[in-house]
């Protein structure tokens, strides 16, 4: 169970489950991740996310060195809290996301089958439409009687 660092990944946690928002840099991560923020959303790490599996389930948590930090484009680096939890979906940050997405691809992260979304970034209601993507295609909380 060794952890292992996600370059150019960035983690948000939504109800408990966490998004990884992942893409080049300037693709948009961190502006997701502030919106997903300001709706009620925890970072877990900005363009960087510790990723474990724990009884085949991928968790998320933030890296140490760059732990309750995120860069706020034009602002500049700020503080804000973390959490941790299980990783439920990936969106792929990609201009050219098919309109409808049809047929859902899984990516094995640390021996854990995580579903991922093309995503397209930048518009007013992205927040909006990564929580719908998260209630649609994302993997459900573990049972209570599960470890996280």
């Amino acid at each position: 169970m060794s952890a292992r660092v996600l370059a150019n990944v960035t983690g948000v946690a939504v109800d408990g489950r966490v998004i990884l928002i992942e893409g080049p840099p300037g693709s948009g991560k961190s502006s997701l991740a502030l919106a997903l923020i300001d709706r009620g959303g925890v970072l877990v790490g900005d363009d960087a996310v510790e990723v474990a599996a724990h009884d085949g389930r991928l968790t998320a948590a933030p890296p140490a060195n760059t732990a309750g930090l995120i860069e706020i484009r034009n602002v500049g680096i700020v503080e804000t809290p973390v959490a941790q939890g299980p990783v439920a979906l990936v969106l792929a940050l990609d201009p050219a996301a098919p309109r409808y997405p049809m047929d859902l691809a899984m990516r094995d992260i640390e021996g854990c089958a995580v579903p991922v979304l093309p995503f397209a970034p930048g518009d007013a209601i992205q927040a909006l439409r990564a929580e719908r993507a998260l209630a649609v295609h994302g993997l459900p909380l573990p049972k209570p009687t599960e470890k996280a």
